[in-house]
C-alpha cells in the first residue's frame, strides 16, 4: 500500500505506513501549495534538481526533520555544504534504501543552485516504494528513451509535467505516457505561474483518448495506489 499526496507543482508525499518521502517540496512561495512547510513531515527528500521551484524547502526539511536528501552528485554535495545529510547518486544508477528502491533518470532540462551555481545533471526518478513503482519525470521535455524506462519497470503511476515553455507540453506529455505505457498518469507543473497555464483536464482527456488511464489531482489531495 503506498499513499500519494500532491502538494501541488511538482510536488508529492510519499505515504507506505512506516516511509514518508517528499519529491520537490517547493512550498514556501509557491501560490498554489496547500499546505505550509512545517506540516509536511518526511523522512527522505528527493530532488530531481536544483530549481528554485523543486529544490523549495528540501533543505529546511532536511535540517528540521533530520531527512536524508537524496539527489545527483553536485546536489547532494551542495546539500552535505549547507549543513544537511545526503545520500550521491547519479544518472543511471539505483540505490536500496530502507523505504524501497530509487533510480534516477535522464531528464532534457538544466540544474544550478539558488546562487547560480550548476548543480549537475537533472533528472528524473524511478521509486519503487510500498509494492509500487512510480515514474517522476522530473522537468523534462519529450525523449524517445522514455520507452526504456516503461520496459525495464513496469511503471505504476507517472507524474508528467505538461505546462509547456520550460517542459514538455500537453502533446508532448501524452507522447511520453504512450512510450512509458503507466497503470496511470498525472500532472504535473502546470498553473503555477502564469508561463506554464495549462489545462490539466484536456492532458487527461488526451491520454484516456490513447486507451490508458489518467487523474487530474487536486492539491492537497491524497491517492491510495
Amino acid at each position: 500500500m503506498l499513499k500519494l499526496t500532491y502538494l501541488s507543482h511538482s510536488s508529492f508525499l510519499l505515504d507506505d505506513g512506516t516511509h514518508t518521502v517528499v519529491i520537490d517540496p517547493f512550498l514556501t512561495g509557491n501560490p498554489t501549495a496547500p499546505l505550509a512547510v512545517d506540516s509536511v513531515k518526511a523522512q527522505y527528500v528527493v530532488l530531481t534538481h536544483a530549481h528554485g521551484d523543486h529544490l523549495g524547502d528540501a533543505l529546511d526539511i532536511a535540517e528540521k526533520q533530520n531527512a536524508l536528501i537524496i539527489a545527483v552528485n553536485e546536489l547532494a554535495n551542495y546539500a552535505s555544504e549547507k549543513g544537511v545529510n545526503a545520500h550521491n547518486m547519479h544518472i543511471g544508477g539505483a540505490y536500496n534504501f530502507p523505504f524501497g528502491r530509487v533510480k534516477f533518470t535522464i531528464a532534457h532540462h538544466g540544474s544550478s543552485s539558488p546562487e547560480g551555481l550548476y548543480m549537475g545533471e537533472p533528472a528524473g526518478v524511478v521509486i519503487t516504494m510500498g509494492g509500487k513503482t512510480l515514474y517522476h519525470c522530473g522537468d523534462t521535455g519529450l525523449f524517445l528513451d522514455m520507452q526504456l524506462i516503461g520496459e525495464r519497470d513496469h511503471i505504476d503511476c507517472m507524474m508528467a509535467p505538461i505546462g509547456d515553455n520550460f517542459t514538455m507540453g500537453i502533446d508532448d506529455a501524452v507522447k511520453a505516457v504512450e512510450f512509458v505505457k503507466p497503470g496511470l498518469a498525472i500532472p504535473i507543473h502546470y498553473n503555477t505561474f502564469p508561463v506554464i497555464a495549462a489545462d490539466p483536464q484536456v492532458f487527461a482527456k488526451k491520454v484516456e483518448a490513447q486507451g490508458m488511464q489518467a487523474r487530474v489531482m487536486e492539491y492537497g489531495e491524497t491517492l491510495e495506489l
